[in-house]
């Protein structure tokens, strides 16, 4: 006799899917749709704006129903009936995980509440791992036969811990409703867990430190704040005998800005030094690159601000893990994860000679690039009045519709429909505040530069036969979207996928070129 019937098999094979896919992708729905049936509710939008919000996703809510009800009859039947084949075992794993999850949600975001608050800065006892791990327990090992599947509990609740944290510093830290601003979630969790969730909790969890990730994009599009919601949420091992986690999350970011400090203060506050290493080193200091855990990230902001001999000692760093004290013969380890941004075409420094090739290449094993406002709102129109909203309640602590109509209905009038924003988000909270304080808001005005490239030089330089295929596609796209200035539009007139044009336009570039 079956333990599952087919029905059964169908909708666990969708909660294996749905508990290992990238909660931000349209991948979501379609697993939502697949378990559900008749019983899935369509929606306008083809993924998730807020897939962590069970009070606002009916589907959600009914999954986690369903599958509350089958994991118990399936455990009683397990109770009599001959043991589970392999792939059966692994669906009622993945529906144990599923179901475990969402009972404890709760507990875990209470826990990061009271972090926030001060309460815990991770040196107090998780109260509720013990039950957790009963539970665990009982749901696993049904009548002595327990799924093996090499399922480590406080791995389990570490991965939980840290999925919590994903969601809330992704949100924290990534506004806005559009497709662009969908896309860059999905795309910073997929540099928290990689694309294969089910790899990384088996053994890619504890080398992401070795991944370094770099955020390029537009001045004021958010890079600090994907840098941190990346930093914010890596794995963090639980200490079973302590009964508490093995470092406070909240103290394992640490930014430095390295446009704001000279060469001799970014080797000192990075790597640290001896006392008496230099003028002014009255005692042994301790740098970020020795502050930082295994847990933790070092955030080097401009990076492509970078001095040349400093290029060299952060190369080190990424190929052998390890540095030197200034003043100091001793290597110490680095067992953080760096994390750079830069809002420079790092690739054109390269060929100017003002960037190291080979720390570019150390860098690139993980790009992530921020979209510009502009391409947010082209994407989706209604995104500016929701960027409005979010900047007004953080600046007065309330969303005043009042004051959202006076900003919105002044923009439209002044600014109109068409403004680039060349500040990015960081100029519309400008803006907002300027508005608010004075009634109106100036906007710099830029001197007209002379452009670089264009139609002429790119018929040229196809005359001469100087360009590669890849170069003249990457050249041509860039001039499409000069013109046009959405990545939607040039992709439907080019015929090609918005992601490959994206990646293959350049957007300081883009933004150079004359329509």
């Amino acid at each position: 006799m079956s333990v599952m019937t087919a029905e059964e098999r169908t909708f666990l094979d969708a909660i294996s899917r749905l508990a290992y896919c990238n909660p931000f992708l349209p991948e979501r729905i379609d697993g939502e749709r697949q378990a559900l049936g008749r019983a899935f509710t369509e929606s306008a939008e083809p993924w998730n704006v807020n897939p962590d919000r069970v009070d606002l996703q009916v589907n959600v809510t009914r999954l986690i129903e369903q599958s509350e009800r089958m994991v118990e009859a399936l455990r009683d039947r397990l109770a009599v009936l001959p043991r589970l084949n392999d792939a059966d075992r692994r669906r009622y794993d993945d529906l144990v995980l599923f179901v475990l999850y969402h009972r404890y949600r709760e507990p875990f975001d209470d826990l990061m509440r009271q972090m926030a608050q001060g309460r815990d800065k991770g040196r107090d006892r998780v109260s509720f791992y013990r039950r957790f791990g009963a539970e665990t327990e009982r749901l696993l090992d049904v009548a002595g036969r327990q799924t093996d599947r090499g399922l480590h509990i406080p791995h389990l609740f570490a991965c939980f811990f840290q999925l919590r944290r994903a969601f809330e510093q992704i949100f924290s830290c990534i506004i806005g409703m559009s497709p662009a601003a969908v896309r860059l979630r999905a795309e910073v969790w997929q540099s928290i867990f990689t694309h294969d969730m089910r790899r990384f909790q088996r053994i890619l969890y504890a080398r992401m430190g070795d991944m370094t990730c770099l955020v390029t994009g537009p001045s004021g599009t958010g890079k600090e704040l994907v840098a941190r919601a990346i930093g914010l949420a890596r794995y963090i091992p639980f200490d079973v005998e302590a009964q508490r986690f093995a470092h406070d999350y909240q103290a394992s970011f640490h930014p430095l800005s390295l446009s704001a400090l000279s060469p001799t203060l970014i080797e000192s506050e990075l790597f640290g030094h001896k006392r008496g290493a230099f003028t002014g080193a009255l005692a042994d200091h301790e740098g970020w690159l020795r502050k930082c855990t295994s847990s933790g990230a070092v955030f080097l902001d401009e990076i492509g601000e970078l001095d040349m001999a400093i290029q060299v000692k952060i190369l080190r760093v990424l190929q052998s893990r390890t540095f030197q004290r200034i003043g100091d013969t001793e290597t110490l380890p680095f067992e953080g994860k760096i994390i750079a941004a830069t809002n420079r075409d790092l690739a054109s420094e390269v060929q100017a000679g003002r960037f190291r090739e080979d720390l570019y290449y150390r860098l690139c094993s993980d790009t992530i690039l921020t979209p510009s406002l502009r391409d947010q709102v082209r994407d989706n129109p209604g995104e500016l009045r929701h960027l409005i909203t979010h900047i007004i309640q953080r600046i007065v602590g309330e969303a005043d519709d009042s004051l959202i109509g006076q900003v919105e209905q002044w923009i439209a009038g002044r600014l109109g429909p068409t403004y680039p924003w060349p500040g990015n988000v960081r100029e519309l909270e400008q803006c907002v505040r300027n508005i608010l304080v004075r009634g109106e808001y100036r906007p710099l005005r830029h001197a007209p530069t002379t452009p670089i490239g264009g139609r002429e030089a790119l018929a040229a330089e196809i005359c001469r036969g100087t360009l590669t295929a890849d170069e003249m596609l990457g050249q041509y796209c860039a001039l499409v979207y000069a013109s046009c200035g959405s990545y939607v539009e040039t992709a439907r007139r080019l015929g090609m996928d918005r992601r490959t044009v994206r990646r293959r336009i350049d957007p300081v570039l883009a933004r150079r070129l004359p329509a």
